[in-house]
């Protein structure tokens, strides 16, 4: 599962000799691929013959690659961990994950964030930005009359500069946003000139009961279908699903689809 950022991954690994016995290793080096391309080596320790551990508080969100390289004897080890962002996009608080799954206790706790994830991309499929996020887009425009955001409900421009030297920057106090369109026009009524970055805040500040029902109904069913046999199963419900989705990917109730209804994308924006 994915570690908070800021948490510390203790990461582990065995040196075996070609017949397959543990073996103390002459060196031990750790290598982490970093998601912005850069590498830190943390110090390696040796808990039992062949085994060994390293600690390494995480800075940065994003994919990490691990590489153990051992020699005396020769072996190698190569695996990746994910880190969530500060504030991850979850329509549902855990307790209310727990809540609808009947969970009691908090030995399934980072299982059930990993499926509140799944869940909250399934519903922004549907009807786009839900949980507030920062978003920046590239326009390759060169002159035009307004600019069209990829990500909506848009609520708020943050700025629009220019990609080259040399060009225009816009105030976003001369700008006039549609956040239900995301469209973006000059009050003078004047002409972008690009290609242009704009950074701006995407989701709802109100999340509706009707979207909320239907990420409850999404986990549970996400929830039921990756239950091995011998888990604790929740009661049937109306789960009829749709055929799995292009673009999504997998299959989710027709109830929360009925739920969305009202909020979704038109086609070609989601």
């Amino acid at each position: 599962m994915p570690y908070d950022l800021g948490a510390t991954a203790r990461l582990t690994a065995e040196c075996r000799d070609p017949g397959g016995t543990l073996t103390t290793a002459t060196t031990a080096v750790l290598t982490i691929g970093l998601p912005d391309g850069t590498t830190a080596s943390p110090e390696v320790t040796e808990t039992g013959t062949g085994q060994y551990q390293a600690d390494y508080p995480t800075a940065e969100a994003g994919r990490h690659t691990v590489r153990w390289v051992f020699t005396g004897p020769a072996a190698a080890y190569t695996d990746s961990f994910d880190v969530r962002d500060a504030v991850p996009p979850s329509i549902l608080s855990l307790s209310d994950a727990k809540a609808m799954l009947n969970k009691k206790s908090s030995a399934d706790d980072d299982e059930v964030r990993f499926w509140v994830e799944a869940t909250t991309r399934a519903v922004e499929w549907f009807v786009g930005p839900v949980v507030v996020r920062t978003v920046i887009e590239v326009h390759p425009v060169r002159l035009v009359e307004s600019l069209a955001l990829r990500q909506v409900p848009a609520l708020a421009l943050t700025s629009v500069t220019p990609v080259l030297s040399g060009g225009t920057s816009y105030e976003v106090t001369d700008l006039n946003l549609d956040e239900s369109t995301g469209v973006v026009r000059l009050l003078s009524g004047g002409w972008f000139q690009g290609p242009l970055r704009v950074t701006y805040q995407a989701g709802r500040r109100i999340i509706t009961a009707n979207i909320t029902a239907a990420a409850r109904i999404i986990l549970q069913h996400l929830w039921r279908t990756q239950q091995g046999p011998g888990r604790p199963q929740l009661g049937t419900g109306d789960f009829d699903v749709t055929e799995p989705i292009p673009g999504l990917g997998y299959a989710i109730p027709n109830r929360a689809v009925q739920l969305l209804s009202p909020d979704q994308l038109p086609p070609g924006m989601a």
